[in-house]
């Protein structure tokens, strides 16, 4: 499973994404965890299983979620007090919610 992250230019979610690759991996989940600019979506949009968006750039969430929902891929805003404290468990356990919630809809 691939899921990305978006922030404004792909780095200020990199720490996140390293603590949230060690917690699934510690749990034994197959997941690849990536960050990147929210100008890159397009491209994510073709690999990306699930996507986040980070707090500071929810301005950009209408356009962005119309965009992934076209392209069936579940999206939300990462919670912004986990976001804050980089609570890598509260975003892996948001991100395989959502996984989990498409899973059920396709059925």
């Amino acid at each position: 499973m691939k899921i990305i992250l978006l922030c404004a230019l792909g780095m200020s979610t990199s720490l996140l994404v390293k603590k949230m690759n060690r917690e699934a991996a510690s749990q034994s989940i197959d997941a690849t965890i990536e960050a990147y600019s929210a100008d890159d979506l397009e491209e994510q949009l073709e690999n990306a299983d699930i996507i986040l968006l980070g707090p500071q750039i929810r301005y950009k969430k209408r356009k962005i979620f119309q965009q992934a929902e076209e392209a069936g891929v579940p999206i939300d805003v990462i919670d912004m007090k986990a976001y804050g404290v980089l609570d890598e468990k509260k975003v892996l356990k948001q991100a395989l919610s959502l996984k989990n919630k498409q899973g059920r809809e396709g059925q």
